[in-house]
């Protein structure tokens, strides 16, 4: 007796449909393993260490929050829907500041994308 096929579907029918099954979770799973984390273009050490460092060297101070502004913009330009708004430089160092102070051993290049998600109203985690 022959076993006959599921659902209307004969052998050649369940076998492409097992391929494409095949097929489209190797893709999800391949899609999954391609996620990266953002590609940071930066400064050697951005540790919360080296923030803290910074404290008395007004010029490094001064590159790490100039280059943070550029992150903004950045957000500002990827994200035109979840703009953060005009932000002095004295917000964003006490902010980053407060960050790193509770997260030592932290980033502050993570700190400066927890600002971006709360300023813009997205105040959502991080994802990486």
């Amino acid at each position: 007796m022959r076993p006959q096929p599921c659902h209307g579907l004969d052998n050649s029918a369940m076998s492409r449909a097992l391929r494409l099954f095949v097929f489209l979770g190797a893709g999800l799973t391949v899609g999954a393993v391609r996620a990266e984390s953002v590609k940071m273009l930066g400064f050697d050490d951005m540790s919360c260490t080296a923030w803290a460092a910074s404290k008395n060297d007004i010029d490094q101070r001064q590159a790490y929050l100039v280059w943070m502004r550029g992150v903004l913009t950045g957000h500002n330009y990827a994200l035109q829907g979840q703009q953060v708004s005009t932000i002095s430089s004295g917000t964003i160092e006490n902010y980053i500041q407060r960050y790193c102070s509770s997260n030592p051993t932290g980033r502050f290049s993570d700190g400066i994308f927890r600002l971006s998600d709360q300023f813009s109203g997205r105040n959502q985690p991080i994802r990486k």
